[in-house]
Parts: structure tokens; sequence; C-alpha cells
């Protein structure tokens, strides 16, 4: 049986002859494999590029300059200091960054802003008419539709498109339409029950 110090050895030993021979097969890499290897870089890859973004939010009209990977969300939250969109898991899974573009409910955090010239983009901000609470606002504060509220913006916002599409003739048909928005508190008899309050 070897000591420990011996296998310690032999491992370190171990892992530069592996890595010597990477960084070695690498080296002679023919050029035409090397060519290759960065024409798919470029090709799957985007670029680092500052563009112009001309977008109407909440029916503002804004002229940016951003990094052409910026998301809608961080766009919003990061450019704009509209934090009512909030960043749940940033993968498309959770629903607390729930916008309105042209009318239909999207995912801010997998939107491009750059995809977005000549469309108008709503936020749980824009939902308001004033200091006039939007009715789904008003139904869930009245059917407690939330706890600790980091989910609200997105549950609310998915909750009006949900009306909109007519995806509310069963209590059933509602969950199975809102599944995509996630409450970790569990609130969801409350905002089912605001969906069906406002659809009704």
């Amino acid at each position: 049986m070897k000591e420990p110090s011996e296998k310690k050895q032999h491992l370190s030993r171990r892992f530069f002859i592996k890595s010597t021979s990477a960084f070695a097969a690498l080296a002679l890499m023919p050029h035409s494999v090397k060519a290759f290897y960065h024409d798919i870089k470029d090709t799957f890859f985007i670029k680092k590029e500052i563009i112009g973004l001309q977008l109407k939010i909440n029916g503002k009209a804004y002229s940016l300059r951003s990094d052409s990977r910026t998301t809608l969300l961080d766009l919003l939250r990061e450019q704009l200091q509209l934090t009512g969109t909030k960043k749940g898991c940033d993968h498309g899974q959770c629903g607390a960054c729930t916008v309105h573009v042209n009318g239909d409910r999207v995912l801010s955090c997998l939107t491009l802003a750059a995809t977005l010239p000549q469309t108008e983009v709503t936020t749980i901000e824009g939902l308001a008419n004033g200091s006039e609470l939007h009715p789904m606002q008003e139904a869930f504060l009245e059917h407690d539709g939330f706890q600790c509220g980091y989910c609200t913006p997105g549950q609310i916002m998915s909750a009006v498109a949900c009306v909109k599409e007519g995806h509310t003739n069963s209590v059933e048909e509602i969950k199975e339409f809102m599944s995509g928005n996630i409450c970790r508190c569990g609130a969801y008899n409350g905002i089912t029950n605001a969906v069906k309050s406002v659809a009704t």
C-alpha cells in the first residue's frame, strides 16, 4: 500500500503529464483546424457590440445605447431603473420577470432588447392608470394573492394576459395557464381566486 505522500506525488505527476500533453497537442494542431475552430467560435458566440435602441416602454419612447447582448430584463432594471420587474432564476423557469410585449406575455430574462424595435413594452409600473390600480392589482390585494411579494409583479402581468387570452373558463385552466409563474410562498389559491374574480 502506498503512503499518502507517495499517492499525492503520483497523482501530481499524472496531472502534469496529461496537462503537458494537452498543451503540446494544441500547439501542434494544424493551421486548418485552428482556423475552423475560430470560424465556429465566431459563428456560435455573439460578439460584444454597442448598438442604438429605440424602445417604447409604458407609453414612453426611449433612445438608448446598449450592448447587443443585453436582455430586456437587465435593460429595464439596470439602465431604466424599472425595478418592478424581478430577476428570479434568470433562466426562464420562474416567471418573475414576465412583462408584456405588444400585449403578449414574455419572459424578459430570455428576450434580447435588440429584438424589440417598433414594439410596445409594458411592465408592472405601466399597468396602473396613474394612482388608479389595474383591476388585477386590486384583485390581488382583495384575495391575498401574495405573501413575500417578490413574484407578484410577474404573477400580475401573467394573470392580466391569461384573462386577455381567454384561459379562465375553469380553475383548472387558470392553474394550467399560470403554471409558468412560481410562487415559493405558495399563495396559489389567492392568485387563482384573483384571476377568477377579474375574469368574471
